[in-house]
């Protein structure tokens, strides 16, 4: 470690560095002596308590439940048991919650976080800001019975605009609406595949196999099924076009 700090070191007085000094970190636990160092220590507490959050944020706040539920009723209707693995799935919803999520969190940074930066706005004018591209994308893809049941459940009055609504309303709105909209398109994709079991099954009572169970000869055909109709294509496709 040492040898680090020193090679660190040398390489800044190579770039032209006057002074270096080496950051120093204090554990100590001890009473603030001025309300600054006690607003920086809970702006601290903040900032660990937002990165501690943040992958729960990410489900909340974005499309991915919507992505990862479905995924998972598709491989279910499948029948193809573990395949696609888990940990695939849920990287493939994560990839297209940020390639969905990506304009809005743009101009979250644009319009907050920059000028914030940059001391242009203040902490309480950045986050409004900063929250607000996420609070239009959510009230956009919720329910209006869904938000309307939270404000019934507070007792408060129906909004007039979109900053009327609070996060603590939109935020558990979204995500019932995600979770029904989840759950309507995984009936959709379970609808076909479901008649293709019930074929298979009919042919085998048929045929007097009874033993054989279905689910073993329809899976071939499942798989060439939705690979000839280009079924990851199709249902992105229509994932992401069904977000407003």
């Amino acid at each position: 470690m040492t040898k680090t700090v020193i090679v660190l070191l040398a390489f800044a007085s190579m770039l032209g560095a006057e002074a270096v000094s080496i950051p120093t970190m204090n554990f100590a636990l001890s009473a603030p002596d001025t309300p600054g160092q006690l607003v920086s220590s809970l702006n601290v507490l903040v900032v660990l308590t937002l990165l501690f959050l943040a992958p729960s944020m990410v489900l909340v706040m974005t499309t991915f439940t919507r992505f990862v539920i479905v995924f998972g009723f598709l491989r279910q209707a499948l029948g193809t048991q573990q395949v696609p693995p888990t940990q695939l799935l849920v990287m493939l919803a994560m990839i297209l919650t940020f390639f969905v999520m990506e304009p809005v969190g743009t101009k979250a940074y644009e319009d907050g976080i920059k000028p914030y930066i940059e001391e242009k706005i203040g902490y309480e004018e950045a986050f409004d800001k900063t929250a607000l591209p996420f609070k239009n994308f959510m009230i956009r893809n919720t329910r209006e019975k869904d938000l309307a049941l939270f404000f019934r459940i507070r007792k408060m009055q129906n909004p007039q605009t979109v900053a009327d609504v609070p996060l603590s309303v939109v935020i558990p709105a979204f995500v019932i609406s995600e979770l029904k909209t989840a759950f309507e398109i995984g009936f959709l994709l379970f609808l076909p595949f479901l008649v293709i079991d019930m074929v298979v099954a009919s042919i085998l009572m048929s045929m007097g196999m009874m033993m054989l169970p279905p689910v073993m000869i329809s899976l071939p055909f499942k798989i060439l099924i939705f690979v000839l109709i280009d079924g990851w294509n199709l249902l992105i496709g229509n994932l992401i076009a069904s977000i407003k």
